[in-house]
């Protein structure tokens, strides 16, 4: 804990990533230096191995977009295209179709073909909460031109957001156009749209493969070099924002608690059991493209040089949107397990397993492939800062990142991990799950409310 303290380099890798290199879209130029620099830093830092990985990543990218109207003297209404959405220019009536509610769509009937549709992001109050996702693909089955999305933030903030489901469907070329629009817009929108004026719609937008790069790092075991543990979280950001909570901070703490171990080696001469391999990735933005690719090299059944698969995966994603209360695993068998090993750091940290299967983050790839996986007890929970509730925009610039927090985080984990890593992997509780398995728990909850973030 000391060293992750006295000797952080936090300020040193926020200034190179968010403010030096900036916004690093998955495939870009600025994600590739943000790879170059952590394979340096990790080397630097003493660990035993340090490399880069590429992957072929099917990335997209806009440029201009706008909503006017035309009848308005081409009024402009703010504008910010869903990520990944096809290129699309129409003019046609406007709809107001509230929450996209089933029962508003179905009230809505044939007016909704052919036109641009208004609906708000947040689901209606007092129904059955539904994703977004959900309510966009029902009003493209009801034959909507194109979908304007109200950003539920006020103030004139507007995040990029994604519009298809990430749980089993993947990237969808073809689906519906969706652009966002201001809060204080949507209300213009939805003030005059009962006269149903023309709306222009116009988003330029292209989808291509690029070359894209994951950092992979490793401290040998001592007792058991050829089983272990995964710290990961992913490096790039959106489009425009320099990511400093998502995911600058993730970033920054797969690399303090790599260092802080690695110091341990160098200066105390103590390794972990097993050997730990600490991993950024690329294009989790873009459906997770750069985890999904490392195991499909590692750990897949039809992989050239297959590994043993990890004990476990901890993935860091927004780490500074609230201090770390616990372990939230992907399934229920290591529970038991995992609370033994926090107990014994007598910090009050606590074990807890998802109810549903959570596609949301880089640790998603490894649960698909049944290797367990999990993600710190954070914000998604309980406990978000008040000042906290940025990361697809602009502002979730440096100063969203807590220094002290990160601090505490590679401290704690560097102390969980060494436990974890001297238990032998035959005392670990063995995962009696299957890829098959798996597949039946993503479609029961395919399409379906993600209460982790409500």
């Amino acid at each position: 804990m000391g060293e992750a303290w006295s000797g952080s380099l936090v300020k040193q890798h926020l200034t190179e990533l968010a403010d030096v290199i900036g916004p690093r879209w998955g495939g870009s130029p600025e994600d590739h230096r943000a790879a170059a620099y952590i394979r340096d830093q990790m080397a630097a830092a003493g660990l035993d191995t340090a490399e880069i990985e590429p992957f072929t990543l099917e990335s997209w990218n806009h440029g201009e977009v706008s909503i006017t109207l035309p009848d308005d003297n081409n009024r402009p209404i703010a504008a910010l295209p869903f990520l990944r959405c096809k290129p699309i220019d129409v003019i046609t009536p406007l709809i107001d179709a509230g929450y996209a509610s089933p029962h508003e769509v179905d009230a809505l009937g044939s007016r909704i073909k052919g036109s641009v549709v208004l609906a708000s992001i947040s689901p209606e109050p007092f129904t059955a909460a539904e994703p977004f996702s959900a309510r966009i693909v029902r009003l493209a089955k009801a034959g909507a031109a194109c979908v304007i999305a109200i950003e539920p933030k006020t103030g004139g903030r507007m995040e990029y957001a994604n519009s298809d489901e990430w749980l089993n469907l993947g990237p969808q070329k073809d689906a519906i156009a969706v652009v966002k629009t201001s809060s204080e817009d949507g209300a213009y929108l939805r003030r005059i749209s009962a006269s149903s004026p023309q709306v222009h719609v116009s988003v330029e937008s292209e989808y291509f493969d690029t070359e894209a790069h994951n950092t992979v790092a490793e401290i040998k075991g001592s007792t058991h070099p050829e089983r272990h543990l995964i710290l990961a979280g992913h490096h790039d950001t959106v489009l425009n924002t320099p990511g400093g909570n998502d995911n600058t901070s993730g970033t920054i703490g797969v690399m303090e608690t790599a260092r802080v171990m690695a110091a341990l080696v160098k200066e105390m001469g103590v390794r972990p059991g097993m050997s730990i391999r600490f991993a950024t990735w690329s294009g989790e933005e873009q459906h997770l493209q750069g985890a999904k690719a490392y195991v499909a090299r590692h750990y897949s059944e039809g992989a050239a040089n297959r590994d043993a698969k990890p004990l476990l995966n901890i993935n860091l994603d927004e780490l500074s949107t609230g201090h770390m209360k616990g372990i939230v695993l992907a399934f229920p068998h290591l529970r038991k397990f995992m609370q033994s090993q926090l107990d014994t750091m007598n910090d009050g940290l606590k074990c807890h397993v998802l109810a549903h299967m959570d596609a949301h983050s880089d640790h998603f790839p490894f649960v698909q492939q049944a290797i367990d996986a999990s993600i710190t007890w954070r914000w998604r929970f309980w406990g978000r800062h008040e000042d906290a509730n940025f990361h697809h925009e602009t502002a979730d610039a440096a100063n969203k990142l807590n220094v002290r927090e990160l601090k505490e985080y590679a401290g704690q984990l560097a102390r969980l991990l060494l436990r974890l890593s001297h238990v032998s992997p035959d005392d670990w509780p063995t995962n009696p799950l299957t890829i098959s398995d798996v597949n039946q728990m993503i479609e029961r909850d395919a399409g379906g409310h993600h209460p982790a973030f409500h």
